[in-house]
């Protein structure tokens, strides 16, 4: 082999290896930002990650949004109308949220199985539901026994 063949060849191996490792390292990154949604049912079937982010979404439950007095922080509970998960966000919530209302919550659960939301985002007007939202809630309908007519 040429002394030039050896150069081009060492070219050749140290792009391709440099490429790859390139690509492993864009790829991880890229894993760790996926905010995956889960709904109700899910977190509570044990599905959605712990210690990572992620989103989780349906309805307020009415009746359930408590306030801690004196502190923006809100507690609600988010049903998918077969299984419900308490929310715990602390900030200002958006102006369309509301009982009965349809919602994603982006954060982490915690051990005691609590949902802590570092973000929650409300539908913009009353023909809207986010897409998550609206399959989840038609999957847990469909999953549900119906009562026969009689």
């Amino acid at each position: 082999m040429t002394p030039k063949r050896k150069i081009r060849l060492v070219t050749a191996a140290l792009i391709l290896t440099g490429g790859t490792i390139a690509a492993a390292l864009i790829l991880t990154a890229f894993e760790k930002n996926l905010m995956y949604f889960y709904s109700p049912s899910d977190v509570i079937a044990g599905e959605a990650p712990t210690g990572r982010k992620f989103r989780v979404g349906g309805l307020v439950v009415n009746g359930s949004v408590k306030r801690i007095p004196r502190s923006l922080t809100v507690e609600f509970t988010l049903s998918d109308t077969v299984h419900e998960v308490t929310v715990e966000y602390e900030g200002i919530l958006p102006d369309l949220f509301r009982e009965g209302q349809g919602i994603v919550a982006h954060g982490k659960s915690r051990p005691d199985g609590t949902f802590e939301a570092s973000e929650v985002l409300a539908k913009h007007d009353e023909n809207y539901m986010p897409p998550e939202v609206a399959s989840a809630l038609a999957a847990a309908k469909s999953n549900t026994p119906r009562e026969s007519a009689k």
